[in-house]
């Protein structure tokens, strides 16, 4: 940095060979007497040491020489005045740069230095060059520190000691030495100055790692070059780049003060590239827990392996990637992975495909298909010797040798190489998969998965996948999943925002559009809360599709709080490799409760909540749907609930603890409730009253309590006479099992309400 180029300033006095009336005898200050017409003092220009300089005899105790221009002061600046003096007769004096330091008001600043170091002339002729170097700051190497206060100052030299001597003065210097302090003033060291090539082959590893250790606090700047690292590299203090890097795959490179996007994307000269390298070094730095992507966008040409990157396939410490973009970019990394081949099932073992052809083409992470494959099951693992394929679920009805479809399909974080990853999170990321591919692997196993903000843009497959037990804990909070498919008939959809294998998620507040379905859960223990989930269609009549799949009986699962929009609930047990009820849990644990169902231009067919038993004997253990709000737009619905026999149906002489109560029905034919609380009025007198519960049972079931019989108005028998007496009920009775019989003993006649239930507790 020169600032009498940069900023324009003129340093340099005038030479005396422009007249001697430039120069000052005393300060340098409007006033003061020159050296024009002095006896003492006069130009000459045939030195032959000088091309011309000023030839004077030193008169006074200390003779100054000061040059009458201003010379500017500012922060910032460095000035090395420089004076060559010689010895030519007389006593020998000695010489020292001074100078006369003003303010903005012209008035001598005394507190500034204003006489530098002093050298004697020690014979005649020798040319002695002496300088001082003048700044506002008090620096190791500034001879003159002169504070903020002065603006200017007269520069030019003392001649001390003993009068009578004549010495000769070349030209006064003025430069600008702001250079020789650049170093301290911008607090960097460049990694050049300790070795460093930059020529893209020679391994610059230890060059790097000096400069760090030389910096103690300063930053590292890293010039314009390639440079090689062969060697993992940590940098402890701030570092800036100018040019690139280039490492080994396997090799890291930890930035401990500049831990973010923008940093890698300079270090590697890309953003994609400088991702993969700030992921990488994410699970091996301590003191960083988080990656920020620093709001910035990262275009993705191809799956990122997340295992292969780090090096790693068990990692549970948490690490947060956070704040940005990952864009999907057209390419053939993206094409799903499609291969068929025959294996064969056994129940017995529920999870195990046996002599499967060409196993060792079969990818892990691969969606299983098939005759009797459930929804979302996938390769968990494969051993290629045995010729097994490990799955993540059972087989529902698959038992025998068959043709399976496998698919694996691409994804932008892909964190299937990790057998165990716990407590990971992605928050706030943006994932435009713009219809080439899906978001998120999970890992085979871990715990506490969370996704919190995101935004999950048109995954061609799927959102976010699980092939294990990774899903264990995860949270999934504040996303949106925004379908590929949208433009399309709910029932043509084929895309799926998330699948669940094991326990305990908390699925909340997430939007949801238009997805074939929003979640297929496996598994037990789900808080499903306060998420609007809708997967209508611009379709008259049109097919709706379920936007929650429970894929076992007992779920132990709260569904609360959400807006489920044109789409309905399924509860089966498609993940059973026996689905036949076998004394274990039946269709129990589903909690649905204080929810807004809502559905448009639909058939009367049309069910909120169905119940879909992939095997025979199973029943109704523990069930409540309470306080919901249910309401069909533009149509009308029989009814909100069913049983998809399909393939088998339940046993309703077996129900237990069922509740459904409080809820409200818009545009519902047939509302429902247990228990069941009817009015019943017997006009003509019969010993047996048979009271209908009609529709209200849900699901179809049958009656198997009587909790009470209250009379309204008098019970009489057939002369007119009120009796006092309590019947006896018989429930279960009718042709679909839904009433119940009240026997009095004798004819009767009159009003009751009955209290009955279609179900035991349990």
């Amino acid at each position: 940095m020169n600032k009498a180029i940069t900023d324009g300033l003129v340093l340099m006095p005038p030479p005396f060979s422009a007249g001697l009336n430039l120069w000052s005898r005393g300060d340098g200050t409007p006033g003061s007497g020159s050296y024009q017409g002095q006896a003492n003092a006069a130009l000459v220009t045939n030195d032959q040491d000088f091309a011309g300089c000023l030839e004077l005899q030193k008169v006074d105790a200390v003779q100054k020489v000061r040059s009458f221009a201003q010379t500017p002061m500012q922060p910032g600046l460095y000035l090395r005045v420089t004076a060559r003096v010689k010895a030519v007769s007389g006593n020998l004096p000695s010489v020292r740069i001074a100078a006369w330091a003003g303010d903005v008001a012209g008035v001598n600043v005394t507190a500034a230095p204003q006489a530098g170091p002093s050298v004697a002339l020690t014979s005649y002729g020798q040319v002695v060059t002496v300088s001082a170097i003048i700044a506002p700051a008090a620096r190791q190497g500034v001879d003159l520190a002169w504070g903020s206060v002065p603006v200017y100052g007269h520069f030019g030299i003392d001649l001390t000691g003993a009068n009578g001597g004549v010495v000769r003065i070349d030209d006064l210097v003025v430069e600008d030495a702001t250079e020789v302090f650049l170093r301290k003033m911008m607090d960097w060291v460049d990694v050049r100055d300790y070795g460093a090539l930059g020529n893209g082959t020679t391994n610059d590893t230890a060059a790097f790692l000096a400069a760090d250790a030389a910096a103690d606090g300063r930053a590292i700047l890293v010039p314009e070059g390639v440079f090689r690292l062969n060697s993992d590299v940590a940098i402890t203090n701030r570092i800036r780049f100018e040019g690139t890097l280039s490492m080994p795959a396997n090799r890291r490179l930890t930035l401990t003060r500049n831990y973010d996007l923008d940093t890698y994307a300079s270090a590697f000269g890309s953003e994609l590239e400088g991702f993969r390298r700030a992921l990488q070094a994410l699970f091996y730095f301590n003191d960083h827990n988080t990656l920020d992507l620093s709001g910035r966008r990262v275009d993705l040409t191809g799956p990122l392996d997340v295992a292969t990157i780090a090096g790693l396939t068990s990692f549970t410490s948490r690490r947060v990637l956070r704040n940005g973009a990952l864009n999907a970019v057209a390419g053939p990394a993206w094409a799903t992975d499609t291969l068929t081949s025959v294996a064969t099932y056994a129940p017995a073992s529920p999870v195990t495909l046996t002599g499967v052809a060409n196993v060792a083409n079969i990818p892990v992470g691969a969606l299983v298909e098939g005759t009797g494959v459930g929804r979302e099951v996938y390769v968990k693992a494969k051993n290629v010797g045995a010729g097994t394929v490990e799955l993540s679920q059972p087989l529902w009805g698959a038992a025998g040798t068959r043709t399976y479809t496998f698919k694996r399909f691409k994804y932008m974080l892909d964190f299937g190489g990790f057998d165990l990853l716990s407590r990971f999170e992605i928050e706030d990321v943006e994932f435009n998969a713009l219809g080439l591919c899906s978001c998120v692997l999970l890992p085979v196993t871990g715990i506490t998965f969370r996704f919190m903000a995101n935004t999950l843009n048109r995954p061609l497959d799927r959102g976010i996948s699980s092939t294990g037990t990774g899903c264990q804990g995860m949270f999934i909070d504040m996303c949106q999943f925004l379908s590929n498919e949208s433009a399309l008939p709910a029932q043509t959809r084929t895309s799926i925002a998330v699948n669940v294998n094991a326990n305990d998620t908390k699925i909340r507040n997430n939007r949801v559009v238009r997805f074939a379905h929003f979640a297929v859960m496996n598994g037990s223990g789900h808080m499903v809360f306060d998420n609007h989930f809708f997967q209508g269609d611009d379709e008259a009549v049109g097919v709706r599709r379920a936007g929650l799949i429970f894929t076992q009986t007992n779920v132990s699962t709260v569904v609360s709080g959400n807006y489920v929009d044109n789409c309905f609930i399924e509860w089966g047990n498609e993940h059973d490799a026996a689905p036949e009820w076998n004394g274990e849990f039946s269709f129990g644990g589903l909690n649905v409760v204080g929810n807004i169902f809502i559905a448009s231009n639909v058939t009367t067919a049309f069910r909120f909540v169905v119940v879909k038993p992939y095997g025979p004997g199973h029943y109704l253990n523990g069930f409540s749907m309470a306080s919901n709000s249910f309401r069909v737009v533009s149509a009308t619905t029989s009814r909100v609930e069913m049983v998809d026999t399909t393939l088998a149906a339940l046993d309703f002489a077996k129900s237990f603890n069922v509740r459904v109560e409080g809820n409200s029905f818009f545009n519902v034919t047939q509302q429902i409730m247990n228990p069941v609380v009817v009015t019943h009025t017997q006009n003509t007198a019969a010993d047996t009253w048979s009271v209908g519960a009609d529709g209200f049972i849900p699901f179809g079931g049958r009656t198997r309590m009587v909790e009470a019989v209250m009379p309204e108005g008098p019970i009489t028998n057939a002369g007119g006479t009120p009796r006092y007496v309590q019947p006896n009920a018989t429930v279960g009775t009718g042709a679909g099992g839904n009433e119940v019989q009240l026997r009095w003993g004798e004819a009767m006649r009159g009003k009751v309400v009955v209290r009955m239930r279609m179900d035991l507790p349990g």
